[in-house]
């Protein structure tokens, strides 16, 4: 088996399959990439046993006694190509149990293991199929996956929730301090709700090979699994086994006191109180007043902030606490140059909206300082 590319043609594909591989591994086979050459083509597959990606290279010139298959350590191969200057040929050759790599004037020699043990994930049969823009899917993942746990106990909040209704697509992040729901209208062939959980590692990959371009990326579901394929690539996700919880009890039926302000300006004065709240729980207190928003945060060591906000808001004075991060990220994801603020009193829940659209919604709740 052997074959030969142009480095800058293997170099971004290598880079995104070799992201899979985590560094330390139970099995050593996982710690490699699968190689496989067939008709001129290079296929590259990774897995950690809960993610695969695999990734389709056309191959020029391609003699034809190189087809076969073989597993080569995936850093240290990634490193190699990386390593080397540009305009070089990459030649990869297996000899016996070793992978010969030469370009220009290097020579490497790899160990490899057999293709025949290399694990799979078994996804052959779909239940749910659709297509989507790249760019769309990005960008709701993107403005959702924040808000997901990590390494919580409850390990259905290390993931989102993907929702497939009859008229579009739903996703849904929390880790039950706060909870962000992006929707995006989509032709599906469900006649009814269809609930997934993807995992933590699985949302973040997605959102990485995904491009901003109308180009259509296929999602396909299966009892456990989902594969999303873009040209040339093909991940696949085992999914979490478990009950996402009942977010629709968490939104809030709306809240009476709507405050309107602008968003960079929010953004900016809650990043300059984060520098002075409890590095611990990051509280800081926000007090409404007629066009007024005023935000206090202090310390331990009695160090204290306050920043002002114009605001739109017409109504009774209040007083509530938030942890400061959780409103900085609410407000980065709004994508409008005004954001919305809906509360009902000092104990409620915050919603925050982009001004003038419904397609995203982002729950904070209130904390006691």
């Amino acid at each position: 088996m052997k074959f030969t590319i142009q480095r800058e043609s293997l170099i971004k594909p290598l880079q995104m399959v070799s992201g899979v591989v985590e560094r330390r591994q139970t099995l050593p086979i996982l710690s490699n990439i699968l190689v496989k050459i067939t008709n001129s083509q290079l296929l590259m597959t990774a897995t950690d046993l809960e993610v695969e990606m695999s990734i389709e290279l056309n191959l020029i010139d391609q003699q034809k006694d190189g087809a076969g298959e073989i597993t080569i350590p995936a850093r240290k191969f990634m490193d190699i190509c990386r390593a080397l200057p540009d305009g070089l040929s990459i030649n990869l050759n297996i000899e016996g149990d070793r992978a010969i790599v030469r370009a220009g004037k290097s020579r490497f020699v790899l160990s490899t293991l057999p293709a025949d043990d290399f694990p799979g994930i078994d996804a052959n049969k779909d239940l749910l199929e659709l297509s989507i823009p790249q760019i769309e899917l990005k960008q709701a993942l993107e403005r959702t996956q924040f808000a997901m746990a990590h390494q919580d106990v409850r390990y259905y909040l290390n993931g989102m929730l993907l929702e497939i209704g009859t008229n579009g697509l739903r996703l849904v992040a929390t880790d039950g301090h706060r909870l962000a729901l992006c929707d995006q209208n989509l032709e599906t062939n469900s006649n009814e709700n269809q609930q997934v959980i993807i995992p933590r590692k699985g949302v973040m990959e997605i959102a990485r090979l995904l491009e901003d371009t109308d180009a259509k990326a296929k999602i396909q579901i299966g009892s456990n699994y989902i594969r999303v394929t873009t040209d040339g690539v093909m991940f696949t996700s085992k999914l979490i086994d478990g009950r996402f919880p009942d977010y629709q009890n968490v939104l809030p039926d709306g809240g009476d006191k709507i405050i309107i302000c602008d968003k960079n300006e929010l953004k900016q004065a809650l990043s300059r109180a984060s520098i002075l709240s409890n590095e611990k729980y990051r509280g800081v207190r926000l007090q409404f007043s007629n066009g007024l928003l005023r935000i206090f945060a202090h310390n331990p060591e009695q160090e204290e902030a306050e920043e002002e906000v114009v605001i739109d808001y017409n109504g009774p004075n209040l007083e509530i606490g938030f942890n400061v991060t959780y409103l900085m990220d609410a407000v980065s994801a709004c994508t409008t140059e005004n954001v919305s603020l809906s509360l009902s009193d000092a104990n409620s829940c915050c919603m925050i909206q982009p001004q003038g659209t419904s397609g995203c919604k982002y729950v904070v709740m209130p904390m006691r300082l």
